[in-house]
Order: C-alpha cells, then sequence, then structure tokens
C-alpha cells in the first residue's frame, strides 16, 4: 500500500513538484525581466536567428512530460501489492517496503541536483526514464519483499530526478518566455497525470483488466517516455556549473555587469575580475554556486522568505506522508474484494483536477501577505488537520475520498502563492537553490517521522495510528502558525495610530520626502521594484 501510495505519490508528486516547480519558473521569468535586462538584448538577439528551435524544443519537451506522466497502474501499486497476485501483507506494505521511498529520496536528493547542474539535464532524465523502466520491472517480474523494497528505492530516484525536467525549460528560452513556456510545462504534466489516473480507473472498472496487466501496459508508456528522453536536446548552458558555455571567449563590460548582478554582489571591479580568473581554485571560490550558499544568511533574514520557507519544509512533509499512506488506509478502510471496485484512479483524476483549479484560483487572490500570511496558513493548516482526522477515525470508504481531495487541494493552493513569496526577492539561481534546501530538509523530516512511527524498526503503527500522528502533527503547526499571526497583526494594528498621526501632518512639498525609502535587497534591487 505504501507502494501504491508511493507510485501516486509519485504520480501526484510528478504532478505536484513539477507543478510548483513550474510556478516557480514563472515566477522566475517575471522577476528575470526585472533584474536582468542587460541580458535581454542578447537573449532577443538569439531568437530571429532560429525563430522555430526553441518553439520545437519546448513542444517535444511538453511532449515528454506528457507521456513520462502516464503510467495507468500508479494508482493501483498497493491493491496490486495487498492482491492474491502479490500476496503481501498490509503490515509488510505499511511497515517494511514504504519506508524505503523516503530513504532513498533524502539519499539521491542532492547527487541528483548537482548532477542536473553539472551534466546539463539530459542524463539525470535518462536516468529518470531508466529507473521507471526498472521499477515496472520490478513490479511485473518480481515477488520477493526485497525485490519491492528495491522498486521503492527507484522511486525514490525517479522522484529525485524530478529536477531536471523542472529546470530543464530555462535552457530553452529567453528570459522574457519563462513565465509562458513554464506555464506549458506544468499544463502538460497535470494532463499527463490526470490521463493516466483515467486510464488506469477504465482499465480496472470497465475493461476488469488484472493488476499485472496493468503493470504490462504501464511499462510499454514508461519505456516510450525512456526512449523520448534520449531524443531531447541536450542543451549547452545550465544555472550553476555551465554558465560560461553561453558567452564569448572575451567577456564585454555588460557581460560583466550582468554576471556581477547575478552573484549578487556589491563587488568592485577587481573582485570582478578575479571571479573569472583562469585559475581554477578561484573560479571555484567565486563561483556562482558558492556565492549563492553565502547569499543563503541574508535570505534566511528576510520575515516573508523564512516564513514560506518554514511552511515549505513541515506542510510539505506533512503533505507527502498522507500520500504515501492513504491508498494503504483506503484498502483498510475499504479492502475490496474485486478489482472494479478499487476507484483509486478516479479519486486521483478528481484530486487533480481539484488541486489545478485552486492553484489556479491562488494566482487572483490579492491580500496584503505581510500582515496575513500567518493567519491563512494557520486557517488552512487546522482545516488540514480536521480532513485528517476524518480519514484516520471515519469507515466511510467516500468520506475518506473526498477528504483526501480537499486536502490535496488545499496545500495545491498555497504552493503557488508560497513559491512567489519565497521567489519575488531573489535571482533565478538563488530561488532554485532555496528552493532545493527547503525540499531537503523536508525530506530529512520525513525520514526521520518515518522511522519513529512507520518503520518497523521504530513503533511500526499501522495506517490508521499513523494518521492520527499526522492529525496531531498538523494541529501543532496550526498552533503554531495562528500564535504568529496574532502577534504579527497586533503589532501592526499597534502602529496604526502612530502612522495616522504622521498622516495628519503637514504634506511636505517634494514627493520623494512622502514615500519610505524602499529597503535594498541583497540582489542589489529594492522592495518597491519587485511590488
Amino acid at each position: 500500500m505504501v507502494s501504491d501510495s508511493t507510485a501516486e505519490q509519485e504520480n501526484e508528486m510528478d504532478l505536484k513538484v513539477p507543478a510548483a516547480e513550474a510556478i516557480e519558473g514563472n515566477i522566475d521569468g517575471d522577476l528575470e525581466r526585472v533584474k536582468c535586462t542587460s541580458e535581454e538584448p542578447t537573449a532577443s538577439q538569439a531568437l530571429p536567428e532560429e525563430p522555430r528551435k526553441w518553439i520545437w524544443a519546448v513542444i517535444f519537451l511538453c511532449f515528454y512530460g506528457f507521456m513520462s506522466s502516464i503510467k495507468p497502474g500508479e494508482p493501483f501499486i498497493t491493491p496490486y501489492l495487498l492482491s492474491t497476485e502479490k500476496n503481501f501483507t498490509r503490515q509488510q506494505v505499511t511497515n517494511e517496503i514504504t519506508p524505503v521511498l523516503t530513504y532513498s529520496y533524502m539519499a539521491v536528493l542532492i547527487p541528483a541536483f548537482l548532477l542536473t547542474d553539472l551534466l546539463r539535464y539530459k542524463p539525470v532524465l535518462v536516468i529518470q526514464g531508466i529507473s521507471q523502466v526498472v521499477i515496472w520491472l520490478i513490479l511485473l517480474l518480481c515477488t520477493s519483499l526485497l525485490q519491492m523494497q528495491f522498486m521503492e528505492f527507484f522511486y525514490g530516484v525517479t522522484m529525485a530526478c524530478r529536477v531536471a525536467y523542472s529546470s530543464y525549460i530555462f535552457s530553452l528560452v529567453s528570459l522574457n518566455l519563462y513565465q509562458r513556456v513554464a506555464s506549458y510545462s506544468r499544463t502538460s504534466i497535470l494532463l499527463g497525470v490526470f490521463t493516466s489516473s483515467m486510464l488506469g480507473q477504465l482499465f480496472i472498472s470497465v475493461g476488469q483488466i488484472r493488476y499485472k496487466t496493468l503493470s504490462a501496459i504501464s511499462l510499454g508508456f514508461v519505456s516510450f517516455g525512456l526512449l523520448l528522453s534520449l531524443c531531447l536536446p541536450w542543451p549547452k548552458r545550465s544555472l550553476f556549473f555551465n554558465q560560461e558555455r553561453k558567452q564569448a571567449p572575451s567577456e564585454t563590460a555588460t557581460q560583466l555587469a550582468t554576471k556581477a548582478e547575478l552573484f549578487k554582489m556589491n563587488s568592485t571591479e577587481d573582485e570582478l575580475t578575479t571571479a573569472v580568473s583562469p585559475c581554477s581554485a578561484s573560479r571555484w571560490k567565486d563561483s556562482l554556486f558558492v556565492q549563492m550558499l553565502m547569499e543563503l544568511r541574508t535570505v534566511v533574514k528576510k520575515p516573508n522568505t523564512r516564513l514560506w520557507s518554514l511552511w515549505w519544509i513541515f506542510n510539505s512533509t506533512g503533505y507527502y506522508l498522507v500520500l504515501f499512506y492513504v491508498h494503504i488506509l483506503w484498502s483498510k478502510v475499504y479492502p475490496a474484494l474485486e478489482n472494479k471496485n478499487v476507484y483509486n484512479g478516479a479519486v486521483e483524476a478528481a484530486s487533480t483536477l481539484l488541486s489545478a483549479l485552486t492553484a489556479f484560483i491562488a494566482g487572483f487572490v490579492k491580500i496584503r501577505w505581510n500582515i496575513w500570511s500567518e493567519l491563512v496558513i494557520g486557517v488552512i493548516t487546522a482545516v488540514q488537520a480536521g480532513l485528517l482526522l476524518v480519514m484516520g477515525t471515519t469507515d466511510n470508504i467516500w468520506v475518506c475520498y473526498v477528504a483526501y481531495v480537499l486536502f490535496r487541494s488545499f496545500y495545491q493552493f498555497l504552493v503557488p502563492i508560497a513559491t512567489f513569496q519565497i521567489a519575488s526577492s531573489l535571482t533565478k539561481e538563488l530561488c532554485a537553490l532555496v528552493f532545493g534546501i527547503n525540499t531537503f530538509l523536508g525530506t530529512i523530516l520525513k525520514s526521520v517521522i518515518n522511522l519513529i512511527f512507520s518503520d518497523k524498526r521504530g513503533l511500526a503503527l499501522d495506517v490508521h495510528s499513523q494518521f492520527l500522528v499526522y492529525f496531531i502533527y498538523f494541529a501543532l503547526l496550526t498552533v503554531g502558525y495562528l500564535a504568529s499571526a496574532v502577534v504579527v497583526i497586533f503589532c501592526h494594528f499597534r502602529k496604526q495610530p502612530k502612522r495616522q498621526g504622521i498622516d495628519q501632518q503637514p504634506k511636505s512639498t517634494e514627493l520623494s520626502n512622502m514615500i519610505p525609502e524602499a529597503e535594498p535587497l541583497s540582489n542589489g534591487k529594492n522592495s518597491e521594484t519587485l511590488q
């Protein structure tokens, strides 16, 4: 069941995480247009040379994203493992098979992140395709517990490699096209996940095929996805380690200025010269990646960025734990005796559509997030805690289905908001690093919770008890968010009388005196530029 939930989680992670990363890419596009105007002439000059090349590359990438998301058997992996075809017990799936996914994801995430940029995306996408093929070969041919644990390990590899697809897009188009093209890639993932879930449900309910046959069909789709990954163009540049590939041997003053902005350093001309020194030691010390790590010290000092990063770490941890184990919960609440009575695919399709809708609606929400962020997060987290309590205590499978769909939708509503709030004052490179670190910290937390409550070496709780633990986890987060909201709102309104007193004073004849100076950001911009 863990495997199923894992697969679905993967399915969903292929939907959500890429979705979130795609949103991240959209935001980065807007930010880059603000801060990297010095690069736009160079990028725009490249477009007329081969006006159709990037268009076909984007179309092919979106087609690849759609096809690689189609795995009709994924929502049914847990029922498959628990069926007579595999004959694993619910305890084995819950406490011995599924936990491996989180551990492998944590172990592979950082190497995948670094190799994605170092090898320029394509090799990591090929590795992801190979891992997908191995997963379905194991499900199709193997029967032992150890083999199923290896299957979960390769799921972790697949999840870690998703970063390659979400960041690949930055190498295809110029800065002013990031937002539009990132939305295309995200839509292709959403359509692929929806199509996959619906196909799986139709095969099970209408075609009444066996789970093993469904696994063979999924193997065919992922094999085709692997072939598509081999045909992807190999980019010549990437965010961190391959920046110089896109520059001429002799750098102009404009290019140096752009590099200075990217590095976000208030450096002198001599320091910039050192940054491009042929000395390898000096280049490593002044490399973009190292500069980004140093810049993280200023990022954590920004209250808004810190708040949403903490939400990303803690709430995504609980969210994915629910996704990993919810199919096991469904099989216990409603142990269907026939395949046609399992509706995992339909529920996943419905949750995908509603999640996409809520994420879309979030783009139109306009409030003063610097004041109300904690309150909004606290209220939504409280609702999610209530839904987890319902899922953990109900014996009605349809109530469990509805609660799950709503739980996913509330999380997806906050994902684009969190993405924008984190990325709004960061460069594209620093933004990618911050999200990578947030994801890694969340993965560590998931592994710790898994080890304590799920793993057979820990408490080895049954699935209902685990959902009660998740309820307590979200309840504690709710208390923290709401307490913070009270403090922030109280401090804000306590300052209101002082501000009103200032407003009643005679107005200055100079407009510049009426506008407070914008707080400078660490990347050389000011807050007014980004608003």
